[in-house]
């Protein structure tokens, strides 16, 4: 999941669509009050660039947890990956058919609204940005992680802060980003979504190079199957695969909208092979050992673990701007119209930096990378990727819906509820278990 691109439905400059044959597309857009507007839509994207965007978007924060889920888990739960990549790619075919239904559907929230009404919306969004910003937590503690590695032997003079030198590096890193989230214009810093998704692949070339070149032998154990840490686990997988609310623009951007279901299998059959590639490598290389973020097994003194490191500490500063100025312009545009621009960019500012240190203060509250994102996926990200899409689809075609078809869609429904459940509360009990024992060491 890359999450630079997951609020750019909800507005609009955040896009990194590439131009070609530009053509638009007149809309009817409902205000929400029962009026409509037109808008222009640029329909620009053929088929491979619609296919390197959704990749690119799909590429995220899942890549370093992969080889870690699939140690827990055992090499059968590799299918669980593979599985849950079509089960995406299936549900985007969804998406794109409700889209299809009714020209003013323009985001994932539409789609909600569509189908279950105002509720449906209200619905969709919450988890929109609840996902967003628990990934957002997870991205500042895997910065504070990896910064910890990178100055392991270097310690400041920082007593007076009550920090360790990675949590004083990670707030600072944080001040530094804070700026971005008071721009009016995100097109002004659009090269940090490049910049992203270059250093996910970054990270990746890393592990494959290490396994290549690196000295250390793949050829560590992975057991077969860990029955009892599938529901953990499955969050993990999950989430690696949760961009859904991103795909109504890409097809609205595309100039063959119909070809949007070769996309996603495309795109989906790219990055699966390529999360189970890192899985397996990653595995393979530090067996049991391995960490939830593979970036910290990384031989210390070779320069590709440098630059995954420094990696995995950049790519949280390209995203805070496009995932919280989005989430704070919700809040813009209740004011009343009397309210001048000034005032309006002041509000939208300080509530950004409000949620920015928010994520930074829990992030180093609650410090446990594997936990939190693994909460995520199974909290949010089943919902957003598949239960809602199946929900939306089965509603809104269900006269023409056929009987295999609602069976497979309420088949899906359920089995991912109970996934969802079960590795909620194996999660949060995980996670209320480790902060039980951080405390009483603390207090001893």
């Amino acid at each position: 999941m890359n999450i630079s691109d997951v609020c750019s439905e909800e507005y609009n400059n955040n896009r990194d669509l590439h131009v070609h044959d530009e053509k638009k597309l007149t809309v009817l857009i409902d205000n929400g009050d029962g009026a409509a507007r037109k808008e222009d839509v640029k329909t620009n994207s053929s088929f491979l660039h619609s296919v390197i965007n959704m990749s690119a978007i799909l590429i995220g924060l899942g890549q370093l947890s992969t080889p870690y889920a699939l140690q827990k888990g055992g090499w059968v739960s590799s299918f669980l990956l593979i599985g849950f990549g079509i089960l995406c790619a299936y549900t985007s075919h969804l998406l794109g058919r409700c889209l299809k239904k009714d020209q003013k559907i323009r985001n994932y929230s539409d789609i909600g609204n569509h189908a279950f009404g105002a509720k449906g919306k209200v619905i969709a969004s919450t988890f929109i940005y609840l996902e967003v910003f628990m990934a957002l937590v997870s991205f500042t503690i895997a910065l504070n992680d990896n910064l910890a590695t990178v100055f392991d032997e270097k310690h400041l003079n920082i007593s007076w802060t009550h920090l360790s030198t990675s949590q004083f590096l990670t707030v600072t890193a944080v001040i530094v980003a804070l700026p971005t989230v008071w721009l009016k214009d995100l097109s002004k810093i659009s090269f940090l979504s490049v910049v992203g998704i270059i250093l996910s692949f970054l990270i990746f070339y890393s592990v494959i190079h290490i396994a290549a070149f690196g000295g250390v032998k793949a050829n560590r154990f992975i057991p077969v199957l860990r029955l009892h840490n599938i529901p953990a686990i499955s969050g993990l997988y999950v989430f690696s695969f949760s961009t859904h609310v991103v795909f109504p623009d890409i097809y609205r951007s595309m100039k063959d909208p119909s070809k949007f279901t070769k996309v996603s299998i495309v795109s989906f059959t790219i990055v699966t092979t390529f999360y189970t590639t890192i899985a397996f490598v990653g595995a393979k290389l530090f067996g049991p050992e391995v960490n939830s973020q593979v970036t910290l097994n990384m031989p210390k003194h070779l320069l590709v673990t440098k630059m995954a490191l420094w990696a995995t500490v950049l790519a949280p500063l390209t995203k805070y701007a496009f995932a919280l100025v989005p989430i704070a312009s919700q809040y813009d545009r209740k004011l009343p119209s009397s309210v001048s621009s000034n005032t309006r960019w002041f509000i939208r500012g300080t509530i950004g930096s409000m949620l920015l240190i928010l994520v930074l203060i829990l992030a180093l509250a609650v410090p446990y990378f594997e936990q939190v994102l693994g909460l995520t996926g199974s909290l949010v990200s089943i919902s957003v990727s598949i239960i809602f899409p199946c929900a939306f689809y089965t509603k809104i075609y269900w006269s023409q819906i056929s009987k295999p078809f609602l069976a497979l869609n309420v088949s899906l429904i359920v089995i991912a509820s109970v996934l969802g459940v079960l590795g909620t509360i194996s999660s949060s009990k995980s996670l209320v278990n480790i902060v039980i024992k951080k405390s009483l060491s603390v207090s001893y």
